[in-house]
């Protein structure tokens, strides 16, 4: 009896014993331009919990939060493809200096909701992004999954409510200086306007700019409504995928069992975004009402709308983005079967 209580106190101290104490065969050093309070430090601190776990401590995980190996997308995509970053997170305008076909994940209103994005995004469709990203970078930069920062893009003004796109005109929306959200915002009748983020509050309250295109976490993170953001019109029209960059030398160099088990971790990881924001516009919305914002719901007439008036910005993604035909046909295809699949379920769960 003695022997096997002992046993079990070994078995139980090894289990409480910090993982980074075991052997170790592979280090991951993994960043994210963001801080503790943000989805992507949540995905990564699932993410290093289970590869630490999983691989019985030959792999380390170790975050660095914030700038502190890289401070912008294309220096931090230049460590990735170097090897000195193994795990970089970055927003498709992020990547696009790089990896122009990204920004399909901007294109409006393709997506309707979240079980279809997230059927998507577990999907074939970012097998072929990730061939493409691969061809690009010269088998340097490989793409491990797609997943959330922040919810959904939603407009959000100074002025007024917009219910429809004749609301924007003359609005002038902050865009990052990527061309497709420029083109959306003029679809609108709207003044795109880039403005580095940290400068955006002060650019509310100056009326440099009028609005934008956000989440309502990062609006209630940045405190806009205080600098007189208090319209919202939640029309959805673009998913803030967060796309997941892995140097593909350091991915390749590990033996498959192991790189099984990082495959699974940023299955975790994904799952972990996906939940994250829901859970936390919660609260966002509730603070953003409470402190007088207007919180419009568009009917979905009104919504079809602004997806035909956005219409154009396919067409011009189509003519002016390097593997724009071949990336935007995979994302129909896999919306048009996540919806289909989607109805088929209806089917069976509302009988």
């Amino acid at each position: 009896m003695l022997k096997k209580l002992a046993t079990v106190a070994m078995t139980a101290a090894l289990l409480a014993a910090p993982v980074a104490s075991w052997a170790q065969d592979f280090t991951i050093r993994a960043t994210a331009n963001s801080n503790e309070n943000d989805e992507d430090y949540d995905g990564l601190v699932v993410f290093k919990n289970y590869v630490e776990a999983a691989s019985n401590g030959r792999i380390a995980v170790e975050l660095f939060i914030g700038t502190q190996l890289c401070a912008t997308g294309a220096e931090c995509l230049e460590g990735v493809a170097e090897g000195s970053i193994d795990v970089y997170i970055s927003t498709s305008g992020g990547a696009a200096g790089i990896f122009p076909y990204v920004q399909v994940l901007d294109l409006p209103y393709l997506m309707a909701d979240d079980r279809v994005a997230e059927s998507v995004l577990t999907g074939d469709f970012v097998r072929e992004m990730r061939t493409m990203a691969l061809e690009t970078s010269g088998d340097a930069i490989r793409l491990m999954t797609i997943g959330n920062t922040g919810g959904w893009r939603n407009f959000a003004n100074t002025q007024r409510r917009v219910a429809s796109p004749s609301d924007m005109e003359g609005l002038k929306i902050r865009t990052v200086v990527a061309d497709l959200p420029q083109e959306l915002v003029r679809a609108m009748g709207a003044s795109p306007t880039p403005i580095p983020w940290p400068e955006l509050f002060t650019s509310f309250q100056t009326g440099v700019v009028e609005g934008s295109k956000n989440g309502i976490t990062d609006i209630m993170g940045m405190k806009f409504p205080d600098a007189g953001l208090q319209y919202m019109t939640l029309d959805g029209h673009a998913y803030m995928g967060a796309l997941w960059w892995m140097s593909n030398a350091n991915f390749m160099a590990m033996p498959e069992d192991m790189r099984r088990v990082v495959v699974d971790g940023f299955s975790q990881l994904q799952q972990a975004t996906f939940a994250s924001p829901k859970r936390k516009s919660i609260e966002a919305y509730q603070a953003f009402v409470e402190g007088g914002g207007d919180l419009y719901v568009p009917t979905p007439e009104e919504k079809a709308a602004f997806a035909e008036a956005a219409a154009p910005v396919q067409e011009w993604f189509r003519g002016n983005v390097d593997g724009g035909d071949q990336i935007l046909d995979a994302l129909i295809a896999a919306v048009d079967t996540a919806e289909a699949d989607l109805a088929a379920d209806y089917a069976k769960d509302l009988n």
